[in-house]
């Protein structure tokens, strides 16, 4: 029996994390983009494969396949490093990131384009965008 969480190199994670108290601070445009940045980072290191992303005002939602041997660690290192950097644009002190995240590790079956289009959508549905594609801080891998 596995307790806590298990990692698999090449498996598809979808990921939310959430701001401390759900304060908004990702509708700071510098500040969203900060997190964008870490995201792209984290491809480029190629620690995760980007497959789709979304930085709301208070949380993040975070599709990758995962190239790291911990999805602890990379999700441990985006936050960590996104909050020191949006403390340094002046975005309080204090945890930036409540602890923890919730992961889901998609099934074979489960269909990754539509996830991501989901990830896409969420601007839309919040009512932060009229239509996919015009929120600046969403981005996929999968073309509509």
């Amino acid at each position: 029996m596995l307790i806590g969480r298990h990692s698999v190199v090449g498996a598809v994670y979808a990921i939310t994390t959430v701001v401390a108290g759900r304060r908004p601070v990702f509708a700071d445009a510098e500040a969203a983009e900060t997190v964008v940045d870490e995201l792209r980072l984290a491809g480029r290191m190629g620690i995760v494969v980007p497959l789709a992303w979304v930085v709301m005002p208070d949380h993040l939602h975070w599709l990758f396949e995962l190239r790291a041997p911990s999805l602890a660690q990379v999700v441990r290192r985006m936050k960590s490093c996104s909050a020191r950097r949006v403390r340094a644009l002046g975005g309080g002190e204090g945890a930036l990131w409540q602890p923890g995240y919730y992961d889901h590790r998609l099934r074979r079956d489960e269909d990754v384009v539509q996830q991501g289009h989901y990830i896409l959508g969420n601007p839309v549905r919040a009512g932060l965008a009229e239509e996919i594609g015009m929120y600046p801080y969403a981005w996929c891998a999968y073309p509509l």
